[in-house]
């Protein structure tokens, strides 16, 4: 088992108020791991960190070479159709057609929205912009998959789909990192840690 995220010492502050003071952690290959904190915690602040948004003020972060992200606010262009997001996503990550078309195939299957691929965003519902959204995150089969705040966006039948899909991949190699303000199927994690006063713990 080998370290796929390391976070070490890391301090933020936004003027004179200090959010994070002393905050280290690891996610290795194949771990599932949760971050929980009240609001006001400085879960964002940390996730900021974690994905490349923010730097922190002094510690160190290790990152893998391919991350995937879901946001807890869609961030999707209302203007686009599903394929044509799955087709900007894969050029950014820079796949091949025939992979990301591959991949695209089994997570319209995984999620169940393959009949909403060539509508335009702004017409589809809002469990739908979240299914996408997660989709987008996993179609380059990144080492680490970051979520902020999943629950809040996915409705049950969601909930379930992506609880089987996450199991799949971490038992084949691939991490997950969910920050959340609250954690549910503790069962399922590896750790939770919980962040408080600027401190994991």
């Amino acid at each position: 088992m080998s370290i796929v995220l390391e976070v070490e010492h890391i301090s933020r502050s936004f003027g004179r108020q200090k959010i994070l003071a002393d905050a280290s952690f690891t996610v290795d290959t194949g771990q599932l791991i949760g971050i929980t904190g009240e609001n006001g915690s400085g879960k964002s602040t940390l996730l900021k960190i974690v994905t490349g948004m923010l730097k922190p003020d002094s510690g160190s972060i290790i990152r893998p070479v391919s991350m995937g992200y879901c946001p807890q606010e869609v961030l999707l262009f209302e203007q686009l159709t599903v394929l044509e997001h799955f087709k900007c996503w894969a050029r950014g990550y820079g796949m091949k057609p025939e992979h990301w078309q591959e991949r695209m195939e089994v997570l319209l299957q995984q999620f169940q929205f393959k009949q909403h691929l060539h509508k335009l965003v702004e017409h589809l519902s809002g469990g739908t912009k979240q299914k996408l959204n997660l989709a987008l995150a996993l179609l380059h089969q990144p080492d680490l998959l970051v979520l902020d705040e999943p629950y809040n966006g996915f409705d049950w039948e969601t909930y379930l789909r992506f609880w089987s899909y996450a199991e799949a991949i971490v038992a084949a190699g691939q991490s997950i990192l969910v920050v959340s303000h609250f954690i549910n199927d503790q069962q399922r994690f590896d750790h939770i840690l919980h962040l408080q006063n600027g401190l994991l713990s």
